[in-house]
């Protein structure tokens, strides 16, 4: 009887027990839900029970907020960030992704005054040349981050927003459509706001695949550099020298061209560089295993951290894409 009593209890319990572990949906009643859902439907002459429906249809997800509070590029010094980019596979990778993909990549590049290896190492960096995309349900990364991440939210519900009307637009399913823990999508990784922005069809079949078509893809990496100002043929990263004894201080979150090629040199930063004193400048701290080590970055370095603001992040683009470059241009063994 005993026996009978405890398979009983445990027959009971097992239907608490899988409700448990099935993940349950946003409170669509929460305030700032509900505000969310006016505003938008308001603002994208959008029917609320449209939003209401496909709200109901995302689930939280507890991991993204642990991801996006620790980035690699935040927490790891930059010889050990740089060492999970600059690797022997990922060079060899993005050398011959790039002359799978020659014709459409160099003339694209040529079209947009931005050179192929900074579009090639945006892929290598982002998504391993397209091969990791993401997987979580971007509805669900940008409704996590939206309503349950107050730090950002504003800027995540905007997010949010962009993406409802990108799948309606691009005919997206907005429950199948995968992206990273943030809610970045395709092998470049654009937010739905940057894919609505900057995104282009780059072979002329008048629709823009970020996922597949890779002369979309260059198109699209390229015009959003160089609708944020890239420089053709600017420079974009320089070595330096430090004099004995140097006065300068660094904040290592800055990113903006607050000093010249001349105010550096004042403080004891030597760049090594024929540009003009004038040319406006930052000092990246570019740490190294041994000890402190700086660069310095000009426009097109400032350009690259738009794509992601982090000196690190943009160093690492730079270096791959140098790397790449010199392995494709190579003079061939015995010619």
């Amino acid at each position: 009887m005993e026996a009978k009593r405890i398979l009983m209890l445990a027959a009971a319990l097992l239907p608490l027990t899988c409700a448990a572990a099935t993940p349950t949906g946003f409170d669509l009643t929460r305030p700032e839900i509900k505000q969310f859902i006016a505003d938008t439907a308001q603002r994208d002459q959008l029917p609320r029970k449209t939003l209401r429906a496909l709200l109901r249809k995302a689930t939280p997800q507890p991991k993204i907020i642990e991801l996006i509070t620790r980035p690699a590029e935040k927490v790891a010094p930059w010889w050990q960030y740089r060492e999970r980019f600059l690797t022997e596979e990922r060079i060899a990778q993005g050398t011959q992704f790039w002359l799978d993909h020659r014709e459409a990549l160099e003339r694209i590049a040529a079209e947009h005054g931005v050179p192929p290896e900074y579009i090639i190492a945006i892929l290598g960096v982002e998504t391993y040349y397209g091969r990791i995309t993401g997987r979580y349900r971007v509805l669900d990364a940008l409704a996590t981050l939206s309503f349950d991440y107050p730090e950002r939210s504003a800027f995540f519900r905007k997010e949010l927003e962009q993406f409802v009307l990108l799948t309606r637009e691009q005919h997206f399913d907005p429950l199948t459509t995968l992206g990273s823990y943030a809610g970045a999508m395709g092998a470049a990784q654009f937010m739905p706001s940057n894919y609505r922005r900057y995104a282009l069809d780059g072979d002329g079949d008048g629709h823009i695949d970020l996922w597949g078509c890779w002369p979309d893809v260059f198109a699209s990496v390229a015009n959003y550099f160089r609708e944020y100002g890239w420089e053709s043929g600017g420079p974009v990263i320089a070595e330096t020298r430090l004099a004995p004894d140097p006065t300068f201080q660094i904040d290592p979150k800055n990113l903006e061209l607050n000093a010249t090629l001349a105010s550096l040199n004042a403080t004891g930063v030597q760049v090594d560089t024929p540009l003009p004193p004038a040319t406006p400048a930052v000092l990246i701290s570019a740490e190294l295993q041994d000890g402190p080590s700086y660069r310095v970055g000009f426009r097109n370095f400032h350009v690259i951290t738009r794509y992601n603001h982090s000196a690190r992040y943009a160093m690492a683009v730079h270096d791959l894409a140098q790397a790449v470059a010199a392995r494709v241009h190579a003079p061939v063994s015995g010619s």
